[in-house]
């Protein structure tokens, strides 16, 4: 349905398209262009100009300073185009699909643009017309028309090599060395390799700089570092994150068990921006300190949308930071606006799904800088932490079975064989850091250090023979088939990555445009819905983080309240969401600090939350750990369009209905009773 009226407001009225963007956006247009090639550059100045005359200074001035400009204008233009002066009631009084569509083209004219990603929708994802997908976070590899199309062969004749579709890939959990996987790891040839080069190429990182290790899914990536990063020596682990993350929490505890000093950023209230004057005093370097430790970086808040400067890394590693870049959170063509070669973080991790809008089954990708590399500790225990191939799914049977595993989620479980390893590892004593973190001087650390250093290299040179054996033996058995020609297959198999090349044919600046348009205008919808017969105007829809911004991720933070100013528990707007087809998450917003102008409003915003199986010896720690908000997160990706934002407002709009409030909160309280047999 949205596709036609797209294309109905969009395709007869190529002239009036031109004459509106002459008359009305012409010097906004004109500062966009300015801005595109600098995109991620938006929150900061730019890197790499240290070396510029005076002259090239004066003119990134002005451009900074038009940049400026430009953001203010397209915030202000924005807020008073869209829905000016009108507030919504009742669910029933919001406009139409048609009307809102009509008035967002209006709005926005370089929305138009984008068309080619509704074409791309329309033929290639067309599961996604009944389904709006805004809990997904990652890049898809394959498109759903690619992922369901049947190959017509005979049963006497086997499919040419080209049909060996890619999509239908599985993943075998395997033991191996870290850095001997990141050394041997890139002379694999075949189905995996095409897949890392594949990958490697549409984020631009340079294989002669970076290797890149498979992993279960991005818990394990983060959890591999935490267990093989020196945290004797470096002692501290910085991580910037506004909510709470399943995978950092697993690298936290790993690296607290090895002795590591947690830190975190902390955000301000309302604009969750990171606190700068903190964040700048725990960076840089004190002169009795050699070696600093590692921090995790995310380039936006996943919940929030809250974009953060790349420059933070660069004054991390000016100040002997080692670098982890959480990828994970970024668009399919951010990677673009990263100058690799100016940060080079000596670590990325991220996230790859085969089909966007369905199960997210597939593997997480950590990539590791070779000049990085030897950092890293060799550890029994991570070499049983969620490695592992990819292979063809009509492979496995040529594999020994404790070798395989079927379940590809990023949050699917370590194989059980990888727990006996473990304790056979603790029983036999092999593991570096069995017990809870160490309590003893530089001195013994140091001499500590050397004793392990020693151990660990004899160690490793013993794996790393282990590791090419294992290696040799697998590729052996991989190449075993039932049909003579079946080496012919794996090495002339047309790997064809339809969800990689939809993002490379559109672009950084069409899905940044695209998603800035969408963003934008919900995060103004909802604002517009206000509780009827209410003496305060109470608004149904609270958001946290950045309001319209030319600059803000596709990511948004919101809670619901009902008529009396009491918050709609996030779980059951998911739960509502879900049965009208909206697939929404839920997160829990923390390290929030309130200036003193926002001090009063402290004990109304931040909640308790009581975490399970969690050991807290300090009960003022236990209370900070414990504060933050629930939240419901809706995340828009390019393959999203505006009916899709239209629909989550629709939805939204129903609780300003108070009976259908009470009536869905009954029937939730009813669903979740503990049923008790006497």
């Amino acid at each position: 349905m949205f596709f036609s009226i797209h294309k109905f407001l969009f395709q007869p009225s190529k002239t009036q398209r031109k004459e509106t963007k002459d008359s009305k956006g012409e010097e906004k247009n004109e500062a966009e262009e300015k801005l595109s090639p600098c995109l991620g550059c938006l929150n900061g100045p730019c890197l790499g100009h240290d070396e510029h005359t005076n002259s090239k200074h004066r003119v990134a001035a002005i451009n900074v300073t038009s940049a400026r400009a430009a953001r203010s204008d397209f915030a202000k233009f924005t807020t008073s185009t869209l829905f000016s002066n009108s507030h919504f009631t009742n669910h029933e009084s919001i406009p139409s699909l048609l009307d809102s569509f009509f008035h967002f083209a209006e709005a926005f004219p370089l929305y138009h643009e984008t068309q080619l990603a509704d074409d791309i929708r329309e033929s290639e994802y067309g599961h996604l017309a009944d389904h709006v997908c805004l809990d997904y976070s990652g890049v898809n590899l394959f498109s759903h028309a690619q992922m369901n199309q049947s190959i017509a062969t005979s049963s006497s004749s086997p499919p040419p090599p080209s049909a060996w579709r890619p999509p239908f890939f599985s993943i075998s959990y395997k033991s191996a060395s870290l850095k001997s996987e990141v050394k041997y790891g890139e002379k694999d040839s075949g189905f995996e390799f095409a897949i890392r080069k594949r990958i490697m190429s549409f984020l631009k990182i340079s294989g002669e700089d970076y290797g890149i290790v498979c992993t279960a899914n991005r818990t394990a990536a983060f959890r591999l570092l935490g267990e093989t990063y020196p945290f004797q020596s470096n002692k501290r682990l910085l991580t910037v994150y506004d909510y709470e993350s399943e995978a950092v929490s697993a690298m936290v505890e790993s690296a607290e068990k090895r002795g590591a000093k947690v830190m975190s950023a902390s955000f301000s209230w309302p604009g969750m921006r990171i606190q700068t004057a903190k964040m700048k005093k725990m960076l840089s370097k004190r002169k009795t300190e050699k070696k600093r430790g590692l921090l995790v970086f995310p380039h936006m808040s996943r919940m929030t949308g809250v974009r953060y400067p790349y420059l933070w890394m660069k004054l991390a590693r000016e100040n002997g930071w080692h670098v982890i870049l959480d990828a994970c959170t970024l668009g399919p063509k951010d990677m673009d606006t990263l100058g690799i070669t100016l940060i080079q973080p000596d670590f990325i991790i991220c996230s790859f799904f085969k089909v966007f809008g369905e199960n997210p089954a597939g593997f997480a990708a950590l990539f590791i800088k070779k000049s990085s590399k030897e950092v890293l500790q060799t550890s029994i225990l991570a070499r049983s932490i969620g490695m592992v191939s990819i292979v063809r799914a009509g492979k496995l049977s040529d594999l020994p079975e404790e070798e395989v595993d079927t379940t590809s989620s990023f949050s699917g479980p370590i194989p059980s064989n990888s727990k006996q390893k473990q304790s056979e590892i603790y029983e036999e004593g092999e593991t570096s850091e069995p017990g809870g973190p160490p309590v003893s001087t530089e001195a013994e650390e140091e001499e500590e250090d050397k004793e392990q250093q020693e151990a660990y290299e004899y160690k490793e040179e013993k794996e790393e023979e282990e590791e090419e054996e294992l290696s040799s033996e697998i590729a052996e058995v991989l190449r075993k088939t039932t049909k003579h020609n079946s080496e012919e297959i794996e090495n002339q198999v047309e790997v064809e990555f339809n969800g990689l090349d939809h993002a490379d044919s559109l672009g950084l600046r069409v899905i940044h445009n695209r998603l800035r348009c969408i963003t934008n205008w919900l995060v103004i919808a909802l604002t517009k819905l206000q509780h009827p017969h209410s003496e305060n105007g109470n608004s149904l829809v609270k958001i946290y983080g950045p309001r319209v911004k030319f600059d803000r991720g596709p990511a948004l933070a919101f809670n619901v309240f009902d008529w009396k100013g009491e918050k709609v528990n996030p779980v059951l707007v998911q739960k509502l969401a879900d049965r009208s087809n909206i697939s929404l998450s839920c997160g829990f917003l923390q390290k929030i600090e309130f200036l003193e102008k926002y001090e009063h409003l402290k004990d109304t915003v931040l909640e308790e939350r009581v975490l399970e199986n969690t050991i807290v010896s300090d009960n003022k720690k236990k209370e900070d750990h414990n504060l933050g908000i629930a939240v419901v997160n809706a995340s828009f990706g390019y393959l999203a369009n505006f009916e899709d934002a239209y629909r989550l407002w629709a939805f939204v709009a129903k609780f300003l209905d108070a009976d259908f409030v009470e009536k869905e909160r009954w029937r939730y309280v009813a669903l979740n009773q503990k049923m008790i047999e006497l």
